[in-house]
């Protein structure tokens, strides 16, 4: 795809990007895949799949109550929870705003760990990493945001959410749904966002303006971005999904960068 070719003009040290169909082949690649970076919050879907399969495991219930007083699983994976973004305390009461929070992630990772009496970086591992070949993907830290992983790897993670294996589809259907409709709350280096529609661990575009991914993504296109300057979007209208990884920290350069880099890879899968 030469649409790919556009990281090249990215003003960073180092980038590579994939796109994969939802069949699992991959429509084309840029750049250094094997190259490790740190994910940042494109941590979150992988640690949001992870507690996905807790769920169908049994191991979890996604209206049990996990993290503050009166939230839930589901408050946590839909950023409801009412904890602040990086404390644990409560800013508000649970499902009342959104409230982006990576102290909910670090919650969900605890209650998991203590329902599964394993480690979640290890539960993440058993779970997910290991039955997609993930071998270059590691978590030591925050559930949050302390992954790192390479293109590669998350190109099979993509064809997995758009082809479930690990899942049942209607599991990963609910994923991508929104969870507490209508609801405002600050998309992090985009503002308030009227209202900002989120699935269990994954962002959903609707129509969300100003945002990272492009302006001819559709409505239910779903993923996640990183302030290591990474990102992931999954659109079920194009079939298909998009990685890209940089080292260069998001920034305005991503702002400007990234949407019209979405529309032509977009416009080159039509």
């Amino acid at each position: 795809m030469e649409s790919l070719a556009m990281i090249e003009n990215w003003p960073v040290p180092t980038a590579a990007a994939a796109v994969v169909r939802a069949d699992g082949t991959l429509a084309g690649s840029h750049g250094p895949l094997g190259h490790r970076f740190p994910l940042a919050s494109v941590t979150k879907p992988l640690a949001a799949y992870a507690a996905l399969v807790a769920y169908e495991e049994g191991a979890v219930e996604l209206d049990e109550p996990a993290g503050p007083e009166g939230s839930t699983v589901r408050h946590l994976l839909a950023h409801t929870s009412g904890l602040a973004y990086d404390e644990h305390r409560a800013a508000s009461a649970p499902g009342a705003r959104r409230t982006y929070s990576n102290a909910g992630f670090e919650a969900l990772a605890d209650h998991i760990a203590k329902a599964t009496d394993i480690p979640f970086e290890e539960y993440l591992r058993q779970a997910v990493l290991d039955p997609l070949g993930m071998t270059s993907t590691t978590l030591q830290g925050s559930a949050a945001k302390d992954g790192v992983s390479t293109v590669a790897d998350l190109v099979r993670f993509a064809a997995e959410v758009q082809t479930p294996r690990l899942l049942d589809p209607r599991t990963v259907l609910e994923a991508m749904t929104v969870v507490h409709p209508g609801l405002d709350g600050l998309l992090p280096g985009y503002g308030r966002q009227r209202p900002n529609d989120w699935g269990l661990g994954f962002e959903i575009r609707d129509g969300k303006s100003p945002h990272w991914t492009g302006s001819t993504s559709s409505p239910r296109a779903f993923g996640h971005f990183g302030q290591s300057g990474t990102f992931l979007w999954i659109d079920p209208d194009a079939g298909a999904a998009c990685v890209a990884l940089t080292d260069r920290p998001f920034g305005p350069w991503a702002i400007e960068a990234w949407p019209p880099f979405t529309d032509a890879v977009l416009a080159e899968l039509r």
